[in-house]
């Protein structure tokens, strides 16, 4: 068992956590609404710290999972940031969907001051982190991942060190221009099925037996054709991430048309209100367009 910290309780944090503790961890929480932590304490038990410092004092291994970028500076090089307290030989785990530039960065500094970082993003949305059942994409140095990985099984079905350091959030980016594009499909693929006069649960029910089977189909055609997008990750933060995407591929020379286009087709749902829509709600764009934009 180990000493560990964790910063940042939202939709994802809080129960990937809260595994962490049941698995019989020592674990001390921060978050920046304090009324957060304090009902996770409450719930799991354990210590809610004021500060991202004061969570990392005495941790072996620090989580984080907060927001954007320059959340992850805060609460990592910032005023009281954990970095400040964490003792020589501890290591920095980032949950957090972030670039990888910041990810060296951060590495660099980190090793600077005798610490270990891995940059993790996650994949499995909401219900993943519930269920434990996460895909964790990881870079960093092989001695600092194995010192966690062992730690993030709690919440992990799949956990992978694919390279050194910024290796995480690149193979993160592959997989949200892999989503992008096969949600924008079974939008466009439903619309056409209820505009050509078709059963679209019935032709699901066929066609996901065959190779146009996604984990998509599988999980979100029926909330999709119930108008209902409450299911997970946000629009909001779908954009953000592939804000991500298509500054690293500007960067790399890499060209991500259909990427940019679902980009815009999420900004058109966004003025529709959706910006807190998960991200199957790229369909009820697609049948406004049907409905000749009513």
């Amino acid at each position: 068992m180990a000493r560990v910290a964790f910063i940042g309780l939202g939709v994802m944090g809080y129960p990937m956590a809260g595994h962490l503790s049941r698995a019989g961890h020592t674990i001390t929480v921060y978050n920046r609404t304090t009324s957060r932590a304090e009902m996770w304490v409450r719930e799991y038990g354990g210590r809610a710290a004021p500060s991202p410092a004061d969570a990392a004092r005495g941790a072996e291994i620090v989580f984080a999972c907060v927001g954007r970028d320059a959340d992850v500076e805060a609460v990592t090089r910032g005023h009281d940031g954990a970095f400040q307290a964490m003792e020589k030989g501890s290591v920095f785990v980032d949950h957090t969907t972030a670039s990888a530039g910041l990810a060296r960065v951060l590495a660099e500094a980190a090793v600077a001051s005798g610490l270990g970082f891995v940059d993790a993003p996650v994949s499995g949305g909401e219900q993943g982190a519930k269920n434990g059942q996460l895909t964790i994409m990881c870079g960093g140095r092989v001695a600092d991942y194995a010192k966690a990985e062992p730690v993030m099984t709690a919440y992990a079905r799949q956990c992978r060190l694919l390279g050194g350091a910024g290796a995480g959030q690149l193979t993160k980016m592959v997989n949200q221009i892999c989503i992008a594009g096969v949600v924008q499909g079974l939008s466009e693929g439903l619309s056409f099925a209820r505009g050509a006069g078709l059963d679209p649960e019935a032709v699901i029910e066929v066609i996901s037996k065959g190779a146009a089977q996604s984990w998509q189909m599988e999980n979100r055609y029926k909330t999709m054709l119930a108008n209902h997008f409450e299911h997970g990750f946000a629009v909001e933060w779908m954009r953000k991430d592939l804000a991500i995407c298509l500054e690293e591929a500007r960067r790399n020379g890499v060209s991500l048309p259909v990427t940019a286009l679902v980009d815009q087709f999420y900004g058109e749902v966004e003025k529709m209100g959706g910006k807190r829509w998960d991200t199957s709600s790229l369909f009820a764009r697609m049948e406004k367009l049907r409905s000749g934009g009513k």
